[in-house]
């Protein structure tokens, strides 16, 4: 199924077609460009493109913005550019604001006095009707385009060249950059869900973090790295509470947050390459966290750079995304799992939630054969593949010692 990014990415194609054919239609290009706008929500385009069509309640505030700029004898006097300021103001307040949404380039050619403040698409008519020379009265209209026809021509190319540029950089800003979005989207709310199971308040901090580093602020993203400091010592916490014990000799107290995960993955992992792979995250992460904790302390936040601050975040995301499958399959693990030889009645009705005459069939079956396997288990009446499936998530097959 085509997504909403995806749609306007091929309406964006389809305004660059438009706007480079010699034949296309710069008022089709600006509403495409318009209804792209609307679905990636690029609001200061959407501002622009509702001028180029002529929405009345913009081009209120243009034309009063003009009139008082024309009032306006010698622009450099203080009280002018007081005036101007003031001006500028009132229309950024009413949702229009210059050098955003209109520049001194769109002004002026809008609002030539030779053809008025006129949509793309009337000035488009106006100008196919003047070269097809659509009048009886050929001479007053051979007038008329010796006069008006330069204006519309300029208004036209101006525009043309404007949303191609507007079109062309929404267009890279997205299609280029969809697949990774989309790619690292899909990790952040797999974390995000399976951390708010486990812990609320860790998944809440850690979108926190993720939102921190998007600022311009240093702060922000000194911020963001103590949260992913204390979303780590959290977790540990969560996995592997703090122990007077020690492993190895490493320490298991409460500030060794950092030897508690170690542990955690000593028990919840079982390939050994996989393990020290894991660790080498944990400790690189916990290091740069704990160096950056210290910087943090002396107040000194200028040394930390957005990039520092985003890589953190996105390894943080990636360390959660292995410590939390290496949870899940820690819960189900072969040797915590009840071994189906040994399994009692009411533990095979109840874990595979079957019915008590279904559960004794398959202890008689056990029984007869001294053992059983997913197959034999298949052969009892009542029992499907997707129970079948079942039983060997929750229990053992390997034969009783």
């Amino acid at each position: 199924m085509v997504n909403a990014k995806q749609e306007a990415i091929a309406i964006l194609k389809g305004a660059l077609n438009e706007l480079e054919s010699q034949n296309g239609s710069v008022a089709s290009g600006v509403q495409k460009l318009l209804r792209a706008s609307h679905m990636l929500e690029e609001k200061d385009i959407v501002v622009w493109c509702d001028i180029q069509l002529g929405k009345q309640d913009y081009i209120d505030l243009i034309l009063y913005y003009v009139k008082v700029l024309n009032s306006i004898k010698d622009k450099n006097n203080v009280l002018a550019k007081e005036k101007i300021l003031a001006t500028e103001k009132f229309l950024k307040d009413s949702g229009l604001e210059v050098g955003l949404h209109i520049d001194k380039d769109d002004i002026n050619v809008m609002c030539n006095t030779k053809i008025g403040v006129w949509s793309i698409s009337r000035v488009e008519d106006e100008y196919t009707d003047l070269v097809k020379n659509k009048t009886v009265d050929k001479i007053l209209r051979q007038l008329e385009k010796s006069l008006i026809q330069p204006h519309l021509s300029e208004r036209i190319n101006h525009v043309r060249r404007k949303t191609h540029e507007k079109a062309l950089t929404i267009y890279n800003k997205y299609a280029f950059t969809d697949a990774i979005k989309t790619n690292f989207d899909f990790l952040k709310e797999e974390v995000d869900d399976k951390l708010l199971d486990l812990n609320p308040e860790l998944a809440e901090r850690l979108m926190v973090a993720f939102k921190s580093v998007s600022s311009e602020n240093p702060e922000e993203w000194s911020h963001a790295l103590t949260s992913c400091r204390r979303l780590i010592e959290g977790l540990a916490d969560e996995l592997f509470p703090p122990d007077d014990n020690q492993i190895n000799g490493r320490q298991l107290g409460k500030p060794q947050y950092i030897n508690r995960l170690w542990a955690f993955m000593d028990k919840a992992i079982e390939s050994d390459s996989n393990k020290a792979l894991a660790k080498s995250h944990v400790d690189f992460l916990g290091s740069y966290l704990e160096k950056t904790h210290k910087l943090n302390n002396k107040g000194v936040h200028a040394s930390i750079t957005k990039i520092e601050a985003i890589k953190t975040v996105f390894h943080t995301y990636l360390l959660i995304a292995d410590i939390l499958g290496y949870l899940d399959k820690s819960l189900v693990k072969r040797e915590a799992k009840l071994n189906i030889h040994t399994a009692t009645l009411d533990e095979i009705e109840s874990m595979l939630n079957i019915k008590r005459t279904t559960a004794k069939e398959i202890i008689k079956l056990r029984v007869e054969h001294g053992t059983l396997t997913p197959e034999l288990l298949a052969t009892v009446q009542g029992i499907g593949s997707k129970t079948v499936a079942k039983s060997q998530e929750l229990f053992s097959f390997d034969s009783a010692e």
